[in-house]
């Protein structure tokens, strides 16, 4: 009988694809899988290490599982992903629960670490991070079979002040166009009807493999051309590499989801400067005009970090000042983690925890009523969703996502009447806005 492994998956949509990897790996290998974890021979967490926050979830997590592999001999316990990238050998000191750590290279060969482990005291494997995963590459998915993501690079080249990713996964790293196309159809093929294109920087595509050599709207191009996937969206747009080119191409093709994901982090130019971004206010609010002459429609979404070392009162309010007049539809905002290694855990003047909490909040009350104002406008109108299934608030009711909503990072649907297929495109009545969520009707269904 196979063994059954257990995968527990954190962090971001970058991770979850390791996740697939994995499971692919474990898959092709002829392991069985469980969801639940105490029937599991393997036990495998695959963590991030991004900030404390994340460090202090993966620790419990691990510690969690230890505790389930006490009640069966034999069990073995895997840990993998950024957070054993950060800390290596620290960890292996440190929970000898463990029995095998793997770097974020290891993903794909998870299956052969697993199975050449026969040491009685923990092992791991970490190098430093080159790896690329291709459509070659065995991959199991975990989300629903209607959408799914496209990681198109690895590593990152941006050299943010308060960031560990380019030591975490490396340096930018470009998949070909041709194999992302290729991988695209095999979505395609498996039922996809949303992808979802993914990676640290979407709008780096390609600046690694040379002058002349294809970028992001090729890459959009290609996949409009070769595919017939019903919804393409974009994460993770870098704020000064959209130009009119892509907005054009969006513009044009009802197919490209008018969804801007624009992390920008802080709008104050002297915190931005520290940041090392690149930008200051007026060439973001250029950027936000130019988007909406051009794409009236366009949803678009950032995220803010308070209590970066130095940021002040003043700073705060530039910040409230920029949402009251930029009205975007979703904003994240999340307090600075000083985090060791990166170059800001020098700099003076940092800020305590108490008062990031409270800029945080002040900030996500003022941006909640914005969203409620947002949400209200599209009562009364007949928006396109893409139904997930049943709720997971009630079985009376349905859940669903406009075209301006992400998976798993922005509010809902929630579908009083009619009935559909998860998977399936209708047409919805909006009746009801919140402050995250919308609630409407099913007034049609589409092809």
């Amino acid at each position: 009988m196979a063994d059954k492994v257990f995968i527990q998956s954190l962090g971001c949509p970058k991770n979850l694809v390791d996740s697939e990897v994995m499971s692919g790996s474990l898959q092709e290998a002829g392991f069985d899988f469980t969801d639940t974890p105490e029937n599991a021979d393997i036990l495998l967490v695959n963590t991030c290490g991004f900030i404390v926050a994340a460090v202090e979830e993966g620790i419990d997590a691990i510690l969690a599982l230890a505790e389930i592999k006490k009640l069966s001999d034999g069990c073995k316990l895997i840990v993998t992903g950024c957070m054993v990238q950060r800390y290596g050998e620290k960890l292996r000191k440190e929970l000898p629960e463990v029995d095998l750590f793997l770097g974020v290279d290891d993903a794909a060969v998870v299956a052969d670490k697993i199975t050449g482990l026969h040491s009685s005291t923990p092992e791991i494997s970490l190098q430093e991070p080159n790896y690329l995963m291709s459509s070659n590459t065995p991959r199991s998915l975990s989300t629903p079979q209607f959408r799914s993501y496209l990681k198109i690079t690895e590593g990152c080249s941006n050299r943010c002040t308060y960031c560990l990713i380019p030591s975490l996964r490396g340096p930018l790293r470009s998949r070909s166009l041709d194999d992302l196309v290729k991988e695209a159809k095999l979505l395609e093929q498996s039922g996809t009807r949303e992808l979802t294109l993914i990676a640290q920087d979407l709008t780096a595509y390609g600046l690694d493999l040379g002058a002349g050599r294809e970028r992001l709207v090729d890459l959009l191009v290609a996949l409009l051309k070769e595919t017939n996937i019903p919804w393409l969206r974009m994460l993770y747009l870098y704020p000064m590499r959209i130009d009119e080119k892509l907005l054009d191409l969006v513009a044009d093709n009802e197919r490209l989801l008018s969804y801007f994901d624009i992390p920008l982090q802080h709008i104050s130019d002297r915190i931005l400067k520290d940041m090392n971004r690149p930008y200051n206010r007026k060439q973001v609010e250029d950027l936000l005009s130019l988007i909406r002459n051009r794409l009236p429609g366009a949803a678009i979404r950032t995220t803010f970090m308070t209590g970066f070392p130095g940021e002040t009162e003043d700073d705060i309010d530039e910040l409230a000042d920029f949402l009251i007049k930029e009205k975007l539809n979703h904003v994240g905002i999340f307090t600075y983690s000083n985090e060791e290694g990166c170059e800001a855990a020098g700099f003076s003047d940092q800020c305590p925890e108490e008062i990031k909490l409270e800029r945080k909040e002040r900030l996500m009350e003022l941006q909640g009523e914005i969203s409620l104002a947002a949400n209200s406008a599209f009562v009364g109108t007949i928006q396109p969703v893409l139904v997930e299934g049943v709720s997971r608030e009630s079985d009376l009711l349905l859940e669903a996502r406009t075209r301006f909503q992400a998976p798993e990072i922005d509010g809902c649907v929630y579908i009083t009447s009619g009935d559909c297929v998860p998977g399936a495109i209708v047409d919805v009545k909006i009746t009801e806005a919140h402050h995250y969520d919308l609630v409407g009707e099913i007034v049609s269904q589409k092809a």
